[in-house]
């Protein structure tokens, strides 16, 4: 009985191909493979082995030959680059057996065996540093056999589905759109500063390597012959290599983590892989986790609006000591705010809702010497509170999460001159003036602000923002939950 051995022979050099494989070459009778991958084998090609070439794109023939020369009883090799299960012979030589025999049941049975190898995309990415530590897949941009529609969809679910990605047959001369289009399609949901690593010629004597971020990624460096690795959302390169971790190093260096903040930390790093962009601001990808994290609502990526650079000059404020109170409209959202953080950094929060000269304002003041932004007659308890706040903290923190008419109060003090707060959070929420009370926050261009667009808000939202000022030293590492 005669047997096919399907090798993979590796990329393209002596040493990247397996003990299993140079044995099988040199027990062979016959090798059957495209011509230019007989020069990395020959060395080890018994006296009387015939060696034959099929040419190029000639597949189906190098396996049909391989099955007559098997049925005559002799050992033969098929060889492939890299991995014969990747893109290679060994499917093809399955199917042919699979279909021979259903045609013809008294075809002479051949025993198959595949011998894998080192694939392109493992000597890559073994060139370019670390950057399949973590969950991947391959791509081939060859719509040879496979519609252009289909490659579409898989690249779209590779680079939403935060896979690192390694693309085969990037471009060739008849296919020179395609990974233009890839590249597109890969900006649309990954950060531009995602590592890219290429390799030309990989294991080869012309081998080139180059590591750049998808923004300076320049399809017309790549050519047939080059195998492309784009990393994931955590990826990073150091030194010239590209790194994807994979978490042992995280485990070992968080072991003292609390369970609340192990999970919080998983939370984040969830939602981040999740958003649509992988671009934004880490200031404004601080507060946005955080509002998410707070909602479950992946509409804030839409309706959170921050000022450039808002939370981090609020924090450097804080962490100046110019910034000491935060003030907020209802005493929910100052019981959001994480008290471990107040006291590390020594930050006081006071709500006046419940101080009694609110109420004696409410009750007894009209708003003849004291007009109202709202109404012609009573002011209401929030408002009563944040015109005393003014008038002791007048650049605090302000943090509104429920009263639209505390917020347009604010803002009517800001106008006459009487405060000049340190930022302000702008998340009330509600059907009544709500839309108005963000709106009349924006003129003031000197002021940081952070504000939850439209009728959504909440005291959550204004608690959990106050967060993600007081801990934004923890959003480089995204590691949130240090003082739960």
């Amino acid at each position: 009985m005669g047997k096919i051995i399907v090798a993979g022979i590796g990329p393209g050099s002596k040493e990247d191909i397996t003990p299993a494989v140079l044995d099988a070459v040199q027990q062979a009778d016959c090798i059957v493979g495209y011509k230019y991958y007989f020069q990395f084998v020959e060395p080890y090609v018994k006296e009387g082995c015939e060696c034959i070439d099929t040419g190029m794109k000639r597949e189906r023939e190098r396996a049909e030959q391989a099955f007559r020369l098997a049925e005559q009883g002799k050992t033969v090799v098929v060889i492939s680059s890299g991995d014969a299960g990747i893109y290679g012979m060994g499917p093809l030589i399955y199917e042919m057996q699979h279909e021979r025999c259903s045609v013809d049941g008294d075809s002479v049975a051949v025993s198959i065996e595949v011998l894998p190898g080192i694939s392109a995309f493992q000597k890559a990415a073994s060139l370019l540093g670390a950057p399949i530590g973590h969950d991947l897949c391959i791509i081939s941009l060859s719509d040879l056999m496979t519609p252009w529609e289909l490659i579409e969809r898989r690249i779209k679910a590779a680079a939403s589905g935060d896979f690192v990605t390694a693309v085969y047959n990037p471009k060739s001369h008849g296919r020179y759109w395609q990974l233009y289009r890839l590249v597109e399609l890969f900006l649309q949901v990954r950060s531009p500063e995602t590592p890219v690593g290429y390799v030309r010629q990989a294991g080869r004597d012309d081998q080139e390597i180059k590591v750049t971020t998808l923004a300076q990624f320049d399809p017309e460096d790549i050519d047939m012959f080059t195998v492309v690795l784009i990393g994931n959302s955590q990826s990073y390169i150091a030194d010239g290599k590209i790194i994807t971790p994979r978490g042992y190093y995280r485990e070992e260096t968080v072991a003292d983590v609390k369970p609340g903040q192990q999970i919080m930390m998983e939370s984040f790093r969830t939602i981040k892989s999740e958003l649509k962009r992988q671009d934004y601001p880490l200031d404004h990808l601080w507060a946005l986790l955080h509002a998410i994290h707070t909602t479950a609502d992946f509409d804030m990526q839409r309706i959170l609006y921050t000022d450039a650079g808002a939370v981090e000059t609020l924090y450097n404020k804080v962490k100046n000591g110019t910034l000491k109170t935060i003030i907020t409209d209802v005493t929910m959202v100052t019981s959001g705010i994480r008290k471990g953080a107040l006291q590390r950094l020594g930050i006081e929060t006071k709500c006046y809702l419940g101080d009694p000269r609110v109420a004696e304002m409410t009750a007894q003041q009209s708003l003849t010497s004291h007009p109202s932004p709202l109404t012609s007659e009573k002011i209401t308890r929030t408002q009563a509170g944040i015109r005393l706040a003014v008038e002791e903290h007048p650049d605090a923190l302000f943090a509104f999460g429920n009263a639209p008419t505390a917020l347009m109060e604010l803002c009517d003090l800001i106008r006459k001159g009487k405060a000049r707060p340190a930022g302000i959070i702008a998340a009330p929420v509600g059907f009544v003036h709500v839309r108005e009370s963000k709106h009349m926050v924006k003129p003031f261009r000197d002021i940081p602000k952070i504000i939850v667009e439209g009728r959504k808000g909440g005291s959550n939202l204004a608690a959990t923002l106050c967060n993600a000022i007081l801990t934004f030293d923890d959003a480089a590492q995204l590691k949130p939950g240090r003082d739960l």
